[in-house]
């Protein structure tokens, strides 16, 4: 048990007064070496805590104190850990899912928003925060109508500070670009990252999909379009090196599997990839269990796996040990790494959400691109 929760209770059930008082001193939840405290305070018949950490139980009951409409919860987290979650509030016939009232650390996805837990050690990465002073790139936007995917896609075209036409650029293409600069603070983490030489200045061209489940589920069509009709517009719009050393795929869930599935379709054309939580479900024999919306996924990885070839000659990956997808994306390194591909494989304690990635972009983007920084000292 927590200790401040211990001095709560040391001399029986607290008065609402000393209720009070203990709430009002404190960040919530309460985080130490040895795990996480959670706390509720309201009315209710039962509070459950739900989170997405693959391994616990996603619900879990937390114990009112005695007398007070204070109720608590403890889980064993290691340091450095940060998962997302809600509670579940129970009263009569009324279930409500709703973020922590005392907690004011919240993130935020498509679906809408989670509280956040930071275990004991963790802190957000400055270079990862707005506001660090850094030279700003601009963000412009703007069509191009692909015959590959029967329709128009809009594109996020972000150039550096001090951007100049009489040099030459990294690209980087982004898929969940507009999320990635949403909910991952990517445009931020450029800045930063540029500023602080630690990655070159690079131009970055972000897409979002019409319909992710499919045309990110290892589909041709796909491939084509960022292979034959984005990247040669890049080229001839902007001043963007030739090398294929000096190209990359990013991309986070569905997202990987695209970038995976472009580089293979095309090799040699972008030598470098940065796959986050790829969904990179597959099956050795039978069947898989994750679901029909995952059938091209399995049929893609499962040809991958078979005929891997060399996509691309460096590849970034990064998996959260809360996710479930943690097998596969350790599964992929030794497969990579027989062609003959330098891979970099991060495991980190956080679960298949934006801020884990967010996270992830510094190690990722500084090892596939080294800035002047890394190239002194590294």
């Amino acid at each position: 048990m927590n200790r401040d929760l211990q001095a709560l209770l040391a001399d029986g059930p607290p008065s609402p007064e000393t209720v009070d008082q203990f709430v009002a001193g404190r960040e919530f939840p309460l985080a130490d070496a040895a795990g996480v405290t959670f706390f509720y305070r309201g009315e209710a018949d039962t509070v459950l805590l739900r989170h997405w950490v693959y391994g616990l139980p996603s619900s879990q009951a937390l114990v009112r104190v005695e007398g007070t409409d204070l109720w608590h919860l403890f889980i064993q987290l290691p340091p450095r850990s940060r998962i997302e979650y809600k509670f579940d509030v129970i009263t009569g016939e009324d279930n409500r899912w709703i973020i922590d009232p005392l907690n004011p650390l919240t993130a935020e996805d498509p679906f809408g928003q989670n509280s956040v837990c930071r275990a004991y050690g963790y802190e957000r990465p400055i270079w990862s925060q707005p506001g660090q002073g850094s030279r700003p790139g601009t963000v412009d936007a703007f069509n191009i109508h692909s015959t590959h995917l029967d329709g128009p896609r809009e594109i996020f075209c972000y150039l550096p500070a001090r951007f100049r036409r009489n040099r030459r650029y990294p690209l980087l293409v982004v898929h969940d670009g507009a999320d990635f600069m949403r909910f991952a603070d990517l445009r931020s983490v450029l800045d930063n990252l540029i500023e602080r030489l630690e990655i070159p200045p690079m131009i970055v061209a972000m897409t979002q999909a019409g319909d992710r489940l499919r045309e990110y589920a290892g589909d041709p069509d796909h491939a084509a379009f960022i292979a034959e009709e984005l990247l040669p517009l890049m080229q001839g719009r902007l001043p963007i090196d030739d090398s294929p050393l000096q190209r990359a795929l990013m991309g986070a869930s569905f997202g990987a599997v695209a970038s995976l599935s472009t580089a293979w379709r095309y090799p040699g054309l972008f030598d470098r990839l940065m796959l986050l939580s790829g969904s990179f479900a597959f099956s050795d024999i039978g069947t898989h269990q994750r679901g029909p919306v995952f059938d091209p996924v399995v049929e893609f990885m499962n040809q991958f796996r078979l005929e891997p070839g060399r996509p691309a000659r460096r590849i970034y990956i990064a998996c959260g040990i809360y996710e479930s997808l943690i097998y596969e994306n350790r599964s992929i390194v030794p497969l990579l790494q027989a062609q003959n591909i330098q891979v970099r494989f991060e495991e980190v304690r956080d679960g298949h959400n934006w801020e884990n990635w967010r996270d992830r972009l510094r190690g990722g983007l500084s090892w596939l691109f080294p800035g002047p920084l890394w190239m002194i000292y590294e």
